[in-house]
């Protein structure tokens, strides 16, 4: 389903020299899948989530979802394509503050072009545990229920891989456990592969596949964990 060939990432120093940060031969994921991809800071994790989701420019390679390349894509092409397959939870929340946690769902559904489904917006925010909370903003939602908001947006467009870039790092220690139980329940409930990310050991160890990016990135090298 998201097959990587071949992938390079550079940034041009101050210096003029390139700064390679990914150089990753094969990844693969299947359909409905659920891995983690861990690794110290600074090893690429974030700009992998970054260019699968068609938000960073690969310098070459290829990256396909479903069977189309998303690196021939125009950019204008790649936020329609991430709008309508890809859904991400980022581990800011990056919700609007002046909407409803239901119309930040609804508008997310926007995205795509299509018509809004309040219906489906309501029962994602009432599966999350948040039926009760439609009407309030993110101000009047506590973090761990802006990050369950954050999930249910992630999913409004039916998405078939969900990228989660280290969902619980903002969220108490004490709701971290109800964050990954809803990103995994409604993964499987939608159909949905899963890649993310996270520094936390107790979490990855729920988890059949986990991937160490300094093992797949030769950018990076066998770099051993901190």
């Amino acid at each position: 389903m998201l097959v990587l060939n071949e992938v390079k990432k550079s940034y041009l120093e101050p210096n003029g020299e390139r700064l390679p940060i990914l150089d990753v031969p094969r990844f693969q994921l299947a359909a409905g899948e659920q891995v983690v991809l861990r690794g110290r800071s600074g090893c690429g994790k974030t700009t992998l989530l970054n260019c699968i989701a068609g938000l960073t420019t690969v310098d070459s390679g290829r990256i396909e979802l479903n069977g189309r390349d998303v690196t021939g894509l125009p950019e204008a092409a790649r936020d329609r394509f991430r709008a309508g397959y890809i859904g991400f939870v980022f581990q800011t929340f990056n919700l609007l503050p002046a909407f409803t946690a239901l119309e930040n769902v609804m508008l997310g559904m926007s995205f795509t072009g299509g018509r809004p489904e309040p219906q489906r917006a309501k029962q994602l925010l009432t599966e999350v545990g948040l039926g009760h909370r439609l009407t309030h903003k993110p101000r009047a939602l506590s973090v761990g229920e802006q990050q369950r908001v954050a999930v249910a947006r992630a999913l409004a467009n039916r998405p078939v891989l969900l990228l989660a870039d280290e969902p619980t790092a903002n969220v108490d220690p004490a709701h971290q456990q109800h964050i990954i139980d809803l990103l995994r329940g409604a993964c499987v409930r939608e159909n949905v592969a899963m890649l993310l990310v996270t520094h936390s050991t107790e979490v990855a160890q729920q988890f059949d596949r986990v991937e160490h990016l300094e093992e797949i990135n030769r950018a990076v090298g066998l770099a051993p964990m901190p």
